[in-house]
């Protein structure tokens, strides 16, 4: 008897399958078994590599329907996505997706309807790729720009660590003048003026940059 298997990946802790399960139920789906991968990176994790994803090579059978949210979830890429459809076709395994209804199915014997549907196939995998690297390069500017709001917040990074502070402090209680002290410490005399002028500032600096 066939069955129908949901598979579900989620990659964060924030993100849960129930609601990838909900929306293909509404969807017409009726649903036997549900296998699902969780903190698993879809860029990074062939199917057959993931926890659970691997499972599904060994409980489908002939017959059996494959349903998944998109044709993302079955690869890390384009080579691997199509590669999956296609060995899960030639065991006689249909997949369908909830995002727009699509069936891939291997039982076909004309040419023309087979070249067709691999041509969906590889266009699918090739949009799901390019969504995925979008999405990388969209995260990667968005670290970028947190860093930048961070390092701009912090104000510029202090050229001189707590000890050298500490050195410069030291002196200038004990009555040193700024030069003097700019050629023991390396310093430059506008930065032991400002230390001298604006202690509070330059410790709140060392404090903001954990020196």
């Amino acid at each position: 008897m066939s069955q129908t298997v949901f598979y579900a990946r989620v990659s964060t802790k924030d993100q849960n399958f129930t609601h990838q399960k909900d929306q293909a139920e509404a969807a017409g789906f009726t649903i036997d078994k549900v296998v699902s991968d969780h903190g698993v990176s879809g860029i990074h994790t062939r199917l057959s590599e993931r926890s659970e994803g691997k499972r599904l090579f060994d409980i489908l059978r002939s017959g059996d329907v494959l349903v998944v949210r998109w044709v993302d979830h079955l690869g890390r890429n384009y080579e691997d996505v199509t590669d999956t459809i296609r060995d899960f076709m030639r065991r006689g395994i249909i997949i369908k997706t909830v995002i727009n209804k699509m069936t891939f199915d291997g039982a076909t014997k004309d040419p023309m309807q087979a070249a067709v549907r691999d041509a969906l196939i590889a266009f699918m995998a090739a949009t799901a790729q390019a969504q995925a690297e979008a999405t990388k390069e969209a995260q990667r500017a968005g670290i970028e720009a947190a860093k930048d709001d961070q390092q701009r917040y912090r104000g510029k990074k202090p050229s001189y660590d707590r000890k050298t502070y500490q050195a410069v402090i030291d002196r200038l209680a004990l009555g040193e003048g700024a030069s003097s002290i700019s050629k023991a410490t390396g310093l430059t005399r506008q930065t032991v003026l400002r230390i001298r002028d604006k202690p509070e500032t330059a410790e709140a600096a060392l404090s903001k940059w954990n020196i």
